[in-house]
C-alpha cells in the first residue's frame, strides 16, 4: 500500500510539474515598458543612435530600470518596440520578450522564466525523485539478473533496460537540478551566469543577489507550505527586482522623500514601481541590511544610473 501511494503521488506531482511547466505562457513587459506612438515614430525617424539614445533615455527616465548594456546603452527590442526590463530578454524561438529569461528549453517546448520557473525546478525535482525511485525498486532484480536468479524470459531484458534508463535519467537531470539549485542560491539566470547584468558601476555578476534565504524566497513564495505544489507564488511582478545595492539618485531621492510616503511592504504588489530603498521592500528590510549608513551616504551621493541598447536575445 505504501509503495502504491508514494509510487502515485511522485508521479502525479511529476505530471503537473510538467503541464504547468509547458503550458504556462511566458510573462512579457507589461504596456509601461513600450514606446508611445509619438516616441515610436520620431525613433524610427531618427538614424543616429545618439538621438535615438535620447529618445529612449526619456521614455525610461521614470521606468524602474537598473541594468543597461555593457556599452551603457538602454536596453531595447527593436522586434518587440520595447524598453526591456531588468532580466527580461527576446526569445528568437518565442518571438517574444521573456520577463527574466532563465533559458529557452527544447524538452518542454516553452520559455523558462519568471512565469514559470518555480515550475521548471520542481518538474526536475520530482523527474529526479521519480526516477531514484523506479531504479531503487527496480534494483533488487537488477542484481538477480546478474546473479542468473531471474527467470529465463524476456522479463529480465525489460528490467536490465528499465534500470539503465532510470539511472542514467538520474543522473542527468541530477547535474541540471544541482546546477539551477545553484543559480537560486545565487539569484541568477543561466543568461546572467554566462554574461553578468551590467550596473551603474559596471557589470556585476552578483547585483540581484539578496542572500541565499531571500533570494530562494523571491522564487518560492513566502509561504512554505506552498514551496512544493507546482503553483505560482513567485514574488515580485517580473519587471522589478530589488538589488543587492540600492543605489539612487539625489534629486529622485529628494523628491520622493518630499512628495511620495513610503508604501507599505505589505501592499498586494511586492516590488514597487518606484526605485526601492531598504525600507520599502519586505525582501531587503528583513534580517540583515546590505547597505551601511555611511556607505549608504557614498552611494546616494554617487549619482543615477546611467541607461542605455541590447540587440533581441541576450
Amino acid at each position: 500500500v505504501v509503495y502504491l501511494v508514494v509510487f502515485h503521488l511522485s508521479f502525479v506531482m511529476f505530471v503537473w510539474s510538467y503541464w504547468k511547466t509547458i503550458f504556462t505562457s511566458p510573462a512579457s513587459p507589461s504596456k509601461e515598458f513600450c514606446l508611445s506612438k509619438a516616441d515610436k515614430e520620431q525613433y524610427e525617424k531618427e538614424e543616429r543612435p545618439e538621438s535615438q539614445q535620447e529618445i529612449l533615455r526619456r521614455a525610461a527616465k521614470d521606468l524602474p530600470i537598473y541594468t543597461t548594456t555593457a556599452s551603457r546603452a538602454i536596453r531595447y527590442c527593436d522586434r518587440c518596440q520595447l524598453i526591456k526590463p531588468d532580466r527580461c530578454h527576446h526569445c528568437s524561438a518565442c518571438d517574444i520578450c521573456v520577463l527574466k529569461m532563465d533559458h529557452h528549453c527544447p524538452w518542454v517546448n516553452n520559455c523558462v522564466g519568471f512565469s514559470n520557473y518555480k515550475f521548471f525546478l520542481l518538474f526536475l525535482m520530482y523527474s529526479l525523485l521519480y526516477c531514484l525511485f523506479v531504479a531503487a525498486t527496480v534494483l533488487q532484480y537488477f542484481i538477480k539478473f546478474w546473479t542468473n536468479e531471474l527467470p529465463d524470459t524476456h522479463a529480465k531484458f525489460h528490467v536490465l533496460f528499465l534500470f539503465f534508463v532510470a539511472a542514467m535519467f538520474f543522473i542527468s537531470i541530477l547535474s541540471l537540478f544541482s546546477y539551477h539549485c545553484w543559480l537560486v542560491g545565487k539569484n541568477r539566470s543561466t543568461i546572467e551566469t554566462f554574461r553578468a547584468p551590467t550596473f551603474r558601476n559596471g557589470p556585476d555578476k552578483n547585483g540581484f543577489s539578496l542572500g541565499c534565504s531571500k533570494n530562494l524566497r523571491e522564487v518560492f513564495g513566502d509561504e512554505k507550505k506552498y514551496w512544493l505544489l507546482p503553483i505560482f507564488t513567485s514574488l515580485g511582478d517580473g519587471c522589478n527586482f530589488p538589488t543587492r545595492l540600492v543605489i539612487m539618485d539625489p534629486e529622485q531621492l529628494t523628491v520622493s522623500s518630499q512628495n511620495e510616503p513610503a508604501k507599505s511592504s505589505g501592499s498586494s504588489q511586492p516590488f514597487p514601481t518606484r526605485p526601492l530603498s531598504e525600507s520599502q521592500n519586505r525582501l531587503l528590510a528583513s534580517d540583515g541590511q546590505w547597505v551601511e549608513s555611511g556607505s549608504e551616504e557614498e552611494n546616494v551621493k554617487s549619482g543615477s544610473l546611467h541607461h542605455g541598447i541590447s540587440p533581441g536575445f541576450c
